[in-house]
C-alpha cells in the first residue's frame, strides 16, 4: 500500500524533478519492503492496546444483561470484532468522537467475557451481570415484598417502562400534560446550558428497577430517535438526582419522587437528565446499601438508554440529606455534588439525640416518676436538652422514634403477620431489623426471651447511654440543681433491646452492630466525604427537630476527618429549615459551575483537593434574606439561625455527636463539677449509677472507626455478608495479542 500511495504521489510531479521522485520513492519503498520484519516492529509500537471501559457502572456491577461500552486503543471500526459469548455485537457499535462505543446485549445471569479483537490485537472484560429485579450488592432483599404494580411480570415488580409528555406553557406556570398527536400552540422554548434550543418538552418513563419505582424525565423531541450513542442534541450528559425525606422502612413498591418539580424542572430546561428510584425516598427505604443500590442501577439504566454521563448531582430536604450525605460517604462517586436542605449527617449518630429525647420526656411529663422535693420547670428541662424548649423533641418523638418500635405498622405487612410478643416470628417493622445486612444481628448470648423462640437475633442496636451524665452543662452553669441531675440519671433508663420500651436499667450498645454502624457508613464519620463538593442550606429550627447544628456536625467531622471543611458550603437564611425559598435552585446552579470547574482540571491532583482549588472564588457560606437575595458571603450568625444543642451535648459530648458509646473515665466528685457541691447521700447515688465511670468525651468513642468504602453484603451463595466486606477494585479489560502462525519447515529424508 505505501509503496503504491507513494508511486502515485510522484507521477503527479511533471518533468525530470517529477521522474527524480517518483523514482526515488520507488526506491525508499522497495527499502522497507526489504526490511519488512523491522517496519512490522514499529507499526505495531505505534498501537495502542485495546481496552474496554464499561460507561454505565462497574463492570461487576452490571444488570439487566446490557451494558454501555468503550473500546480505547483504535479510532476505526475496520476490522473491529465484538462478541459476548461467542456471538458478535459489531452492529451495536458505532464510532463516536473518534472512539467505537455501543451497547452490549445478551450478557447471562452472573460472569460472562466481552471480548474485542482488531487485526492481531485484543481484549477482554469479565462482566458480572445481576438481574434488573436485584440485588447487585445490598445483601438478600426484604420479604415479603408486596408489587403494588398490577402489570408485574414477576415477583421482583418487573414490567415494561411506561413514558409520558409533558411541556412547559408560554407563560412557565409548571409542566402540563402534553399529547404528541395533537400538540398545543403554547409550549415555549427552551436554551440548555450547551446553548441548544429547543421546544420545552418533556418525556417522563416510569418503570421498575430493584423491586421498585423509578422515574427519568429529559428534554424530548417525540418523532426523533433517542440512542445512548446518538442522545438527542439537547442532553447536556448532566443528571440530577431527586430524593425523598423522612426514615422508614416499607415492605410494597411505591411512588419514585417527583422528577418533573420544583428544581427537577428547572435542571430539565437546562438540559439535565432527572431521576429518581422510590427506594431513595428515605421514609420508605432508609438502608443505606439498598438507597446506594437502587441509585447505582437505575443511573445505569439512564445511560444504558440516554447516553454516558459527565456528573451527576444530588438534592434532598431531610431524610433525602440524609440518603445524599451518606451515600456520598459510604459509595463515593455516585454523585460528585449534592445540595443537602434541613440536613441530617445521617440515620444512626442521629439516633442517639432521638434516643435520649424519648427517654427525658419519658422523665419529665411523668411528674410521679420525681423525687420527693423535686420540681422541675419547662425551663429547665429544654436546658437538659440542649434546646430552646422541649418542642423540639415532642416533635422529634412522634415523628421518628416509632421507627424503631418493631411492631409499629409499616406499608406492605398485614398486622396478622406483624411481630409482637405473641408472634415473636413475624415481620419487624423497624429501620434496624431492615437494615440487618449492614448491622448484623444480636449476638446469641444476648438473645431475649423472643429471639430463643425463633432461634434467631434481631438486629443489633448501636446506641448506648451508658456513662452519659445527662444534664452536666446545665448543673455546671447553676441551671439545675444538684438534686435534680442526680434524680434524673436515676430515673433516665434505657430501651428494652426487643420491643424498645422503656426500662429501668440503660441502654447498651450490641456489638458488632456498634462496629459495623461505622464501617458501613450508617453513621457517617466523612472520612471519604471530602470527595464530594456539598452546599448545605439551613434555617431556624425552632422547635421542628431538624436542628441546624447539624450542618455542623457534619463540618466538625469533615475538620476532624481531613482538617478542614473546604468542600462544604453552608448557606444560612430566614427560612425555616430551608434557609431560603430559592436556596435548593440556587445551590443547584452554583454546584453546576463547582463541578464544571472541577471537570476541566486536569491536573494531577487528588480529587479532594480539585474541589477545593476549583471551587468558584465567588462561592462562599452565605446569608439570604429568605427571598433569593444574597445578604452576605458569610454566615447569618445566631440572630437568625441559632445553633442548639442535644442532650449529649449538655453531657459532654462534642458537636460532632457521632461518640454512640462513650469510653469511661472513673467518676471524681472533685474534678468533674466544679464549684457544684453533692450530699453523701446524692454522690452515693450517683456511684450506683455510674459503677463503671462516666463518659470521657475527649476521646473517640467505642469501636468508632472509619467507614469503609464500595461495600457488598452478599456472598457468591446468596447468603448475607453480615457488616459487608469490600468489593475491591473494579475488573478491568486486559489486552492480548494473537501471535502469527509461522509456517512449518519441512526436512527433506536425507537431512532426517
Amino acid at each position: 500500500m505505501m509503496f503504491t500511495d507513494d508511486r502515485a504521489a510522484g507521477t503527479h510531479l511533471r518533468g525530470p524533478l517529477g521522474i527524480a521522485a517518483g523514482l526515488g520513492a520507488m526506491l525508499l519503498a522497495l527499502a522497507f519492503m526489504l526490511a519488512g520484519p523491522a517496519h512490522d516492529a514499529v507499526a505495531k509500537q505505534k498501537q495502542k492496546p485495546l481496552k474496554i471501559d464499561v460507561l454505565s457502572t462497574r463492570a461487576d456491577l452490571v444488570s439487566d444483561g446490557q451494558a454501555l461500552v468503550a473500546i480505547r486503543g483504535t479510532k476505526t471500526l475496520r476490522g473491529l470484532k465484538v462478541t459476548v459469548a461467542g456471538k458478535s455485537q459489531k452492529k451495536n457499535f458505532k464510532l463516536v468522537k473518534g472512539t467505537p462505543r455501543g451497547l452490549v446485549k445478551g450478557l447471562r445471569r452472573g460472569s460472562s467475557a466481552v471480548v474485542v479483537r482488531q487485526g492481531a490485537r485484543g481484549a477482554r472484560l469479565q462482566v458480572t451481570n445481576h438481574p434488573i429485579g436485584g440485588p447487585v450488592f445490598a445483601g438478600p432483599q426484604l420479604k415479603p415484598w408486596t408489587c403494588r404494580n398490577e402489570t408485574a411480570t414477576d415477583d421482583q415488580c418487573d414490567q415494561a417502562p411506561t413514558f409520558r409528555y409533558l411541556y412547559m406553557p408560554t407563560g412557565g406556570s409548571g409542566l402540563q400534560a402534553y399529547d404528541p398527536g395533537n400538540p398545543p400552540s403554547d409550549v415555549a422554548t427552551t436554551t440548555t446550558d450547551q446553548g441548544v434550543e429547543v421546544p420545552f418538552v418533556v418525556r417522563e418513563e416510569t418503570g421498575y428497577i430493584d423491586r421498585d419505582q423509578y422515574q427519568i424525565a429529559t428534554l424530548f423531541q417525540p418523532g426523533q430517535t433517542w440512542t445512548p450513542v446518538k442522545p438527542q442534541k439537547q442532553f447536556n450528559g448532566k443528571v440530577l438526582v431527586t430524593h425523598g425525606f423522612g426514615c422508614g422502612v416499607e415492605y410494597q413498591t411505591a411512588g419514585a419522587p417527583s422528577v418533573v418539580q420544583g428544581t427537577a424542572a428547572l435542571a430539565l430546561g437546562r438540559g439535565f437528565a432527572v431521576m429518581s428510584n422510590a427506594l431513595d425516598n428515605a421514609s420508605h427505604n432508609c438502608n443505606l446499601a439498598v438507597e446506594a443500590e437502587s441509585l447505582l442501577m437505575t443511573k445505569e439504566h439512564l445511560i444504558d438508554s440516554y447516553g454516558p454521563v459527565r456528573y451527576t448531582i444530588g438534592t434532598g430536604c431531610s431524610g433525602g440529606s440524609l440518603a445524599i450525605q451518606t451515600i456520598s460517604n459510604a459509595y463515593p462517586g455516585i454523585y460528585q455534588g449534592i445540595v443537602a436542605n434541613c440536613s441530617f449527617p445521617d440515620a444512626w449518630s442521629t439516633a442517639t439525640q432521638f434516643h435520649d429525647y424519648h427517654l427525658s420526656l419519658d422523665y419529665f411529663l411523668k411528674p410521679a416518676r420525681w423525687g420527693a422535693g423535686v420540681t422541675w420547670t419547662p425551663e429547665q428541662m429544654a436546658a437538659v436538652q440542649g434546646h430552646v424548649s422541649i418542642l423540639n423533641s415532642q416533635v422529634s418523638d412522634g415523628a421518628q422514634f416509632h421507627v424503631v418500635i418493631p411492631n409499629d405498622p409499616c406499608g406492605g405487612v398485614a398486622a396478622e403477620i406483624r411481630y409482637s410478643l405473641a408472634n415473636p416470628g413475624g415481620v419487624r417493622c423497624s429501620i434496624a431489623d431492615a437494615t440487618i445486612n449492614l448491622l448484623g444481628p444480636r449476638a446469641k448470648a444476648q438473645w431475649t426471651s423472643e429471639e430463643k423462640q425463633v432461634g434467631h437475633g434481631f438486629a443489633g442496636l448501636p446506641i448506648d447511654n451508658i456513662g452519659v451524665q445527662y444534664g452536666l452543662g446545665a448543673l455546671q452553669k447553676g441551671q439545675i440543681t444538684p438534686a435534680q441531675f442526680v434524680d434524673l440519671n436515676l430515673k433516665m433508663g434505657g430501651i428494652d433491646k426487643a420491643n424498645t420500651t422503656v426500662v429501668s436499667t440503660r441502654t447498651t450498645a450490641d456489638r458488632p452492630a456498634l462496629a459495623n454502624a461505622y464501617r458501613t457508613g450508617l453513621i457517617n464519620e466523612t472520612n471519604n466525604l471530602d470527595q464530594t463538593a456539598i452546599i448545605d442550606c439551613r434555617g431556624p429550627d425552632e422547635g421542628m427537630f431538624h436542628d441546624a447544628y447539624r450542618a455542623f456536625a457534619v463540618r466538625a467531622r469533615l475538620d476532624r476527618e481531613h482538617g478542614g471543611h473546604g468542600n462544604q458550603l453552608i448557606w444560612e437564611g430566614s427560612v425555616p429549615l430551608s434557609a431560603d425559598a430559592k436556596c435548593e435552585d440556587n445551590g443547584f446552579l452554583a454546584m453546576d459551575r463547582w463541578i464544571q470547574a472541577i471537570k476541566k482540571d486536569d491536573s494531577s491532583k487528588a480529587l479532594a483537593k480539585k474541589i477545593v482549588k476549583d471551587k468558584p472564588k465567588d462561592l462562599t457560606d452565605r446569608c439570604y434574606d429568605g427571598n433569593g437575595g444574597k445578604v452576605a458571603d458569610e454566615l447569618c450568625g445566631p440572630s437568625v439561625v441559632h445553633v442548639y444543642g442535644t442532650p449529649r451535648t449538655v453531657a459532654g459530648d462534642e458537636i460532632t455527636t457521632d461518640t454512640n458509646k462513650c469510653r469511661l473515665k472513673p467518676i471524681d466528685r472533685s474534678a468533674d463539677y466544679g464549684p457544684v457541691s453533692f450530699t453523701d447521700q446524692e454522690w452515693n447515688q450517683l456511684k450506683t449509677v455510674f459503677p463503671s465511670g462516666v463518659c470521657d468525651f475527649s476521646k473517640p468513642g467505642v469501636d468508632q472507626q472509619k467507614t469503609i468504602s464500595w461495600q457488598t453484603y452478599q456472598a457468591k451463595n446468596g447468603k448475607v455478608i453480615y457488616g459487608g466486606k469490600p468489593l475491591g477494585p473494579a475488573p478491568k479489560s486486559k489486552s492480548f495479542t494473537k501471535k502469527k502462525r509461522g509456517k512449518k519447515k519441512h526436512r527433506s529424508k536425507k537431512h532426517r
